[in-house]
């Protein structure tokens, strides 16, 4: 199966990253390469696209496709690119390990791409009967079956409410640990069933498909989606260079929740009183949010792509040499 991944927001992301020819970009979540392939075209010799990605399948499928991309540009206008297996979080190690000590612009794309979704054998999708996996790298030992077969009744329920906003965690939660210790769970068509059974039937139609939250928040739980994200914003400033901008696109309010508080607390970090005169913590604004409300997709763009319908983008600038951190 090709590696499909549509770019979302994909002129607002180009132009919120202000690309300079000779620049350093990072696309943390590179995918099938549908932002980077663009990047890479809007930068010159002397440039640098760096995408990273923790599924291998992703890795292989931007490989070729940048490396196509770069057969299309002029020898003397080439750009370089560099591939690494990592995740997002851990990009200033990356950017170290291949000698660099700043990026001029990263971009996070945090949405299941649409080859994962579309793939059965991913096990991301409610919409198709397959093995229970969802794992962003599939390296990794431990699967959604692994997760729902051994996390006690409680935690699965918070992990239902806490990530997917699920209103009948506790009931759905119940029946997993009900039929698991008849059979462990194995495979996506067995989970639907069961959260069609615990959801009362009036509201079984309503809002969407009735396991769409509980997939999220497995997948969410499984991968560490938020903790990651919650943990590396502050750092993914750092490594900025004055004036690089960091553009975050997310698909659900959990996400963009993070984001949102965490770009504010970056541009204004100050923990006195509010009825202290003048600062005395000593913290210091590493820069501004340049999107005060989040960018949403247009209406041609969702014509175009119904998947993007929840994504919002929001964009951080780190200040100027001399001003702020």
């Amino acid at each position: 199966m090709e590696f499909a991944h549509v770019p979302v927001l994909l002129d607002e992301c180009l132009s919120s990253l202000a690309i300079k020819p000779e620049g350093i970009y990072v696309d943390g979540t590179v995918g099938g390469a549908g932002h980077s392939s663009h990047i890479l075209t809007r930068l010159g010799p002397g440039g640098l696209l760096i995408g990273t990605d923790r599924d291998s399948e992703a890795l292989a499928a931007a490989e070729e496709k940048l490396g196509h991309t770069l057969d299309a540009i002029q020898e003397d206008a080439k750009p370089d690119y560099r591939l690494v297996k990592s995740n997002y979080a851990d990009i200033p190690s990356v950017l170290t390990f291949l000698g660099k000590d700043h990026a001029d612009g990263i971009l996070l794309d945090l949405g299941v791409s649409s080859y994962q979704l579309d793939n059965p054998e991913r096990g991301f999708s409610y919409m198709k009967d397959a093995p229970l996996d969802m794992r962003m790298d599939t390296e990794e030992s431990m699967t959604a079956a692994d997760l729902l077969n051994s996390v006690s009744e409680a935690e699965l329920a918070r992990i239902l409410r806490d990530y997917g906003e699920e209103r009948f965690a506790g009931l759905i939660a119940k029946r997993i640990v009900l039929a698991r210790q008849t059979e462990p769970l194995r495979t996506t068509g067995e989970l639907v069933r069961i959260i069609e059974q615990a959801i009362p039937a009036k509201y079984r139609n309503t809002g969407g498909h009735p396991a769409k939250r509980t997939f999220q928040a497995v997948r969410i739980a499984l991968n560490h989606e938020l903790t990651t994200l919650e943990s590396c914003l502050a750092d993914l400033i750092d490594v900025l260079s004055p004036g690089g901008r960091l553009c975050v696109i997310t698909f659900h309010s959990l996400e963009d929740r993070i984001v949102k508080n965490a770009f504010k607390t970056a541009e204004d970090p100050c923990i006195c009183p509010k009825d202290f005169p003048v600062c005395v913590c000593g913290r210091v604004s590493k820069g501004r949010v340049v999107t005060r409300k989040p960018i949403l997709p247009s209406e041609e763009e969702l014509s175009r792509n119904s998947r993007s319908a929840s994504a919002k983008l929001r964009v951080f600038e780190k200040a100027a040499a001399g001003r702020g951190a």
